[in-house]
């Protein structure tokens, strides 16, 4: 039995205010998801109070932006409950959404895993939750040492603009999965 792998976008961005750069990380992020059979969500983004389920979420963000086809992609993942959308953590991610991977190009050595490593937890049939920070600030402190592991997906320190990283994460790691 082969983990799940979900894709979570933690905002780094304005927490106040729903802004472009949100719309255009879920239009870019929801296609990826998608192609690779993972599943999306996303952590203290500041949607209207009104919205409440994946649903109303993705319905509203078709209609608030020409985002193309990647507007459709969200709205099937919402379908398929694939899509959630949670609060900023506090003491720690929610469990059900399996061991936490953060994505960073300086992964802290004890718990530093490569792609190959994220893919082979998965054949175990352990879901990870890979964690990207959107905005120039990336993660802060207290959630990169929420990590269980940390995951540099170049295995050389190379930075990535955020949805470049989104792309080829779960590109990497897939392929891998495809190889075991």
């Amino acid at each position: 039995m082969t983990g799940r792998l979900t894709m979570g976008l933690y905002n780094s961005l304005d927490p106040k205010k729903f802004a472009e750069a949100h719309r255009r990380a879920l239009a870019r992020a929801a296609p990826v998801a998608a192609a690779f059979n993972c599943n999306l969500v996303v952590f203290g983004f500041p949607f209207d109070n009104d919205l409440r389920t994946p649903k109303e979420i993705s319905d509203w963000l078709i209609t608030t932006t020409s985002i193309g086809q990647g507007g459709d992609w969200i709205v099937k993942l919402a379908e398929e409950g694939r899509f959630n959308s949670f609060p900023y953590p506090k003491g720690g991610f929610p469990p059900q959404l399996g061991k936490v991977v953060v994505a960073t190009r300086k992964p802290e050595g004890k718990i530093s895993i490569t792609p190959r490593d994220a893919a082979t937890l998965l054949k175990e049939g352990r879901s990870l939750l890979l964690v990207f920070g959107l905005g120039p600030r990336g993660l802060p402190d207290k959630i990169m040492d929420m990590g269980e592991y940390h995951m540099d997906l170049t295995n050389k320190g190379v930075s990535f603009e955020t949805c470049t990283a989104i792309g080829a994460a779960p590109a990497r790691i897939m392929t891998y999965l495809d190889t075991l």
